[in-house]
């Protein structure tokens, strides 16, 4: 009975391994390819950025104007 539960214990120790090696793996990949996309588009990532600095500082005013009225 005793082996019974370590068996269990070691089956589920070995699935807690292999899914953090999984996790581990998964998140490198997508790393990879988030720095992959990031160069291949890098003048349309800057268009973008560039694009939002408008949107950024008027969210930015509404803030300070709120947290100013209280």
């Amino acid at each position: 009975m005793a082996e019974e539960i370590k068996q269990e214990e070691k089956k589920g120790e070995a699935k807690k391994i292999f899914s953090t090696i999984l996790k581990v793996l998964l998140g490198l990949v997508f790393l990879a390819l988030g720095a992959l996309a990031i160069i291949t588009w890098w003048s349309d990532l800057l268009l973008v950025v560039r694009g939002c600095i408008g949107l950024f500082l008027i969210l930015a005013g509404i803030i300070t104007l709120a947290i100013a009225k209280e």
